[in-house]
């Protein structure tokens, strides 16, 4: 076993990591960015190397840097946990050559797996089912569509390299074929510097189930399925596992062809083979096809550790140390089933819009395994993903897991950022859901439904306005001998603003009007009752309340003294809905617009904005320009005002 590992990631994987290496008794050495000098991960580790600026490319993806952090503290392995440089190849090679371990799969592996075409060329070698499709070499367009016409529409455009959604689009008429291959390819050489494409045939039903595999270099074992259908623009929400309906005859089929994928690219530590399958008509032994494998340990890994009380990272540790498979295929079994949901700082009504902000309040319920890299007072970087927190949760049955997992998530609060809460809510109470009945497009198909937010109740409010007040603890002059007390807020939630009036009858009695409606605030043994009901829990952070209902309703107290000198801009000036790096400005001053067209595009999050005009106009100027790092809320392009 090793004695000391470097972790070359951040966030909850290298926290995640570090759990298990202290458990071994393995000492462990972080690498930290400008922006994550106090982040959780640094503070977990028993050493921290700083390594650069905030960004990525001068940071953690720097291989070579961390190589000579990892020889300068005398580590002897280095695991990539997920994402940056956990896939790629030379890295692995450059590991090697310097003397140290990569705790994963060789380079050789990586790069059979790393371009999608070839893989599946080499899956159908191995005798693993693949989608009908082209993985050809020629990038003619005119080919493309051919080959697109042959297999039938609907049809799929992937990028041959990377993924996570990117350089994807799914076709429906042929007419649309040019434009989305114009676009898919476009967003693969941003992405991946590779604009190569692969076209399948589209599953109307599918649904993404996919199988853990652990191999020792020589031989290989299945962990078994996780269901990861539920997801919105390709990326995953909610993962389960086992897969609902599935049978024993489709598992060992399934399991016994992710095996054949792992042993015919020597595969070595944790791995992921990827179907996607035909949910139409229930499971078939014929009806699932390979997509891709992920040469690493995934983000949705808890749920298989759940159902089968294995520790991944032990397995990844121990095996890249020279032991053998910790256990053999008949060793391992099912027990129970698990959930997890991926809770992000994103604005979900606005398109899932990844969030900044600093976690004022961050508490995760007991019964469920949070696995995170903050902690309340962390800043959500605009640098990195903006995930907050993995929770899973794990139970005999598939519905108590459901039931646990819902009581989960209305049991976290969290406050400083928007956050999926609500959504993820929404989605552990789905009718289809709850029985199974899921496939890939069930987040598009009842966005409407599950983004539906019904607006704060009086007890919400209510409590929002005894904390603005500073009314929720006792002061001992919270009334008067000859009558009630009126105390005057208004808060806004939602760009929506309410009066409140608290007429405090004593410490803990106070009576709360809205227009016409009222409710009674009393505390009874410590405990505050809205209405005769338990109360919300509440935190405030300068002038924000969050009321920890309905996964968490912030209200912003007004200052009526404020003035708001950004009235009147509306729609004539298009601002950063976040921090980020302006990637490409298609304005220019005196240039005519229309609603809806494209003006700039911003890089944040790892991902890719487009910013279009609000209303047709003419542009006034244009305020930044490629290459800029700019600030939420900074001004990028001005309209003319209508009346100019």
């Amino acid at each position: 076993m090793f004695k000391k590992i470097l972790i070359a990631n951040r966030g909850e994987i290298a926290c995640r990591v570090m759990d298990t290496a202290r458990k071994l008794g393995v000492a462990t050495v972080a690498v930290y960015s400008d922006a994550d000098a106090n982040s959780r991960h640094v503070k977990l580790a028993d050493e921290a190397v700083h390594i650069g600026p905030p960004q990525p490319a001068e940071s953690y993806l720097l291989g070579d840097r961390i190589i000579q952090v990892a020889l300068e503290t005398g580590a002897q392995g280095i695991h990539p946990g997920y994402g940056f440089l956990s896939e790629n190849p030379d890295f692995v090679d450059a590991v090697e050559q310097a003397g140290l371990t990569f705790i994963g799969p060789s380079a050789d592996a990586i790069r059979k797996m790393g371009l999608k075409d070839a893989a599946k060329k080499l899956m159908v070698e191995a005798g693993v089912p693949v989608v009908p499709g082209y993985h050809g070499e020629d990038q003619d367009p005119a080919l493309l569509a051919s080959e697109a016409e042959k297999m039938g529409y609907p049809v799929l455009i992937k990028a041959v390299a990377g993924g996570g959604g990117k350089g994807m689009r799914r076709v429906d008429d042929p007419k649309d074929f040019a434009d989305a291959l114009a676009s898919a390819q476009g967003e693969a050489q941003t992405a991946f510097g590779n604009a190569d494409v692969l076209v399948e045939k589209y599953i109307l039903s599918p649904r993404h189930i996919e199988v853990q595999v652990f191999g020792d270099g020589t031989h290989a074992v299945h962990l078994f399925e996780r269901d990861c259908s539920l997801q919105r623009r390709h990326q995953k929400v909610i993962e389960e596992a086992p897969a609902p309906g599935m049978t024993e005859e489709v598992r060992e089929a399934m399991g016994m062809a992710g095996v054949r994928a792992a042993e015919a690219i020597g595969y070595k530590g944790a791995g992921t083979v990827e179907f996607i399958v035909d949910g139409a008509n229930g499971l078939r032994t014929d009806g699932f096809w390979f997509m891709e494998m992920n040469t690493r340990l995934q983000v949705e890994h808890p749920v298989t550790e759940e159902i089968t009380g294995v520790d991944l990272v032990e397995w990844q540790l121990r095996v890249a140390s020279g032991e053998g498979l910790p256990k053999q295929q008949d060793e391992l079994s099912i027990n129970g089933h698990a959930f997890e949901a991926r809770l992000y700082a994103e604005d979900v009504p606005k398109g899932f819009l990844p969030a900044t902000g600093t976690l004022t309040h961050l508490k995760f319920p007991e019964g469920a395994r949070a696995d995170t890299g903050v902690r309340a007072g962390d800043t959500i970087s605009p640098f990195y993903d903006p995930m907050i927190a993995k929770l899973t949760v794990h139970a005999a049955t598939r519905s108590a897991a459901l039931r646990m997992m819902s009581t989960a998530l209305a049991h976290t609060e969290v406050a400083g950022s928007v956050t999926n809460l609500a959504f993820l809510g929404a989605l552990t109470r789905h009718d289809g859901f709850a029985v199974g009945d899921v496939d890939t497009g069930l987040i598009d198909r009842d966005l409407d439904a599950l983004i539906d937010e019904p607006g704060p109740t009086m007890s919400d409010i209510g409590a929002a306005a005894l904390c603005a007040l500073d009314l929720l603890k006792p002061k001992g002059n919270g009334f008067t001998l000859w009558g009630g007390l009126n105390h005057f807020v208004t808060l806004t939630h939602a760009d929506e603003s309410v009066d409140v009036v608290v007429t405090s009858r004593g410490a803990d009695h106070h009576i709360i009007t809205v227009g016409e409606e009222q409710i009674e605030a009393t505390r009874i043994h410590g405990q505050w009752k809205m209405g005769g009901d338990r109360g919300p829990r509440v935190a405030k952070a300068g002038n924000v309340v969050t009321v920890f209902a309905q996964s968490g309703l912030e209200f912003h107290v007004v200052d009526p003294l404020d003035q708001d000198a950004g009235a009147g801009a509306g729609a004539g000036v298009i601002e950063a809905p976040m921090p980020g790096l302006v990637k490409a400005v298609f304005a220019e001053a005196g240039q005519e617009v229309k609603q809806g067209d494209r003006l700039a595009i911003l890089e944040a999050m790892k991902m890719e904005h487009s910013l279009e005009a609000a209303r047709d106009g003419v542009v006034a100027e244009v305020l930044c320009a490629a290459g800029d790092q700019v600030e939420a809320g900074a001004p990028l392009v001005r309209l003319e005002e209508e009346d100019e």
